[in-house]
């Protein structure tokens, strides 16, 4: 039984700015459950998952989420790239994971973002993208 919550959107500081659907967790498949338990077992921060298929063509879902510094944000892009490996996942592309401010990594149908914290506060993604649903994320991740 697929039931839709209603949840406010929240800026950085906690502030309510709008509502936003919240698609039940069953719209993630093997790979982005298996990209958000390897970023989990790295102590990934706030992670969040877009549902993009209402809002644009070159993406299904983007996973959002930060680490507290550079090392922690380059183990959670190696966590999530060797994890994907052992189901035949790989990623079309990796960007900027020398500096590691911003690791993009492309697997065509979905999209993992990982920041330094600093770095997604400035970029705000979730407010980039916020007519995009937002895919509860279960417990056990």
């Amino acid at each position: 039984m697929e039931q839709t919550l209603k949840e406010k959107s929240l800026q950085h500081d906690g502030t309510a700015v709008a509502e936003a659907q919240a698609e039940p967790a069953d719209v993630l498949d093997e790979r982005l459950i298996g990209a958000l338990r390897a970023a989990s077992d790295k102590k990934a921060v706030n992670p969040l998952v877009l549902d993009l298929r209402e809002v644009t063509e070159f993406t299904d879902f983007f996973i959002i989420t930060n680490g507290t510094n550079v090392r922690q944000v380059q183990a959670i892009a190696d966590g999530i790239s060797e994890d994907l490996k052992l189901i035949d996942a790989r990623p079309i592309r990796i960007e900027g994971y020398n500096t590691a401010e911003w690791i993009l990594m492309d697997y065509g149908d979905f999209v993992v973002h990982i920041f330094e914290e600093k770095s997604r506060e400035f970029f705000d993604l979730e407010r980039l993208w916020r007519d995009a649903k937002r895919v509860q994320i279960p417990e056990n991740l």
